[in-house]
């Protein structure tokens, strides 16, 4: 075999090789795709929301998921341990005695639900949000339709329902929203407060640093209507609070949070905050009362340990 035909020999049977390889070697694996729902869990030292303590400065569990669409619809739900319905409600349960004697109501947690669409409307990282939430207490015991002292004065199940419209945004590291929400129902057990809304302001910067995010909210809980004006409503130890007094002259209020967040990566992260409120203090005693008199909106410090998947 001359030099010619063995150069070409070598030359196809390097082909062959090459291409026999080629075709042996796997493909690069495909991105996976994102899956439309996710779920978390948390557990945080104290429940504050909008400010207001619903665990008693206990620690509460929480969790829940979210279904997305790629259209823009999305559904969800989410629940946490809480006590404050417990807390208001029996002859043990509230500060002097505001429940009537025998009576007792069980709601250890509470469950919402909400639906809505997002999409960005206006333009990359600026998606508008319109929704409905469902807050949903389960319980054992019977709450009042009406204002009657069966339950502590003005008190009526605490189930309510909400709308909200939301805007979100995008200025380079910096994030965050402005949303209304607006009560169709009466407003967490308050009589005669249907019309009630909270508008609010979130703030997050990512620092790029340690994968910290430096969080900011304020917020403002607007509770409309009036004390039930069938007689003097009688609250805190025998103080009375006149028929027809606005509600939200005694349990409207303004609620801040400044935090840090710091993602550990895998959906892990840790949240610590500090939250305070100026809810109102009423004949000495908070709007916001704990069983043991401690407002419920006072400031205090928060840590949420969160795990997405």
């Amino acid at each position: 075999m001359n030099i010619f035909k063995k150069t070409t020999l070598a030359l196809a049977i390097s082909a062959l090789a090459g291409g026999a390889m080629a075709q042996s070697a796997p493909a690069p694996a495909p991105e996976p795709e994102k899956s439309p729902i996710t779920a978390n869990v948390t557990v945080v030292n104290d429940y504050r929301y909008r400010g207001i303590s619903q665990s008693n400065f206990k620690p509460a569990i929480q969790g829940g998921f979210d279904y997305a669409h790629e259209s823009g619809f999305y559904i969800g739900n989410w629940n946490s341990s809480i006590s404050w319905i417990s807390d208001a409600n029996g002859a043990n349960g509230a500060v002097g005695g505001r429940g009537s004697a025998g009576t007792s109501v069980s709601a250890p947690v509470e469950m919402d639900f909400y639906a809505g669409f997002k999409k960005e409307l206006i333009g990359a990282g600026f998606a508008s949000d319109i929704g409905v939430l469902q807050y949903y207490y389960p319980s054992s015991g019977v709450y009042n339709t009406s204002a009657s002292r069966t339950n502590p004065p003005g008190f009526v199940n605490p189930n309510t329902t909400e709308i909200y419209i939301a805007q979100n945004f995008t200025f380079g590291a910096l994030t965050g929203f402005v949303k209304f929400s607006y009560a169709v129902s009466t407003l967490f057990g308050n009589a005669n407060s249907q019309g009630s809304y909270y508008p609010d302001l979130t703030l997050n910067y990512d620092t790029g640093i340690w994968g910290l995010t430096l969080n900011g909210h304020v917020g403002y809980q607007y509770v409309a209507g009036n004390y039930p004006t069938a007689s003097n409503i009688t609250y805190y130890n025998g103080d009375a609070i006149p028929r027809g007094t606005s509600l939200n002259s005694v349990l409207g209020y303004t609620d801040w949070k400044l935090g840090v967040t710091k993602d550990f990566g895998g959906g892990l992260s840790l949240a610590v905050s500090y939250v305070d409120t100026n809810a109102k203090t009423v004949k000495g005693y908070p709007a916001y009362p704990s069983p043991q008199g401690k407002n419920l909106g006072g400031a205090t410090g928060i840590v949420a340990l969160t795990k997405t998947f």
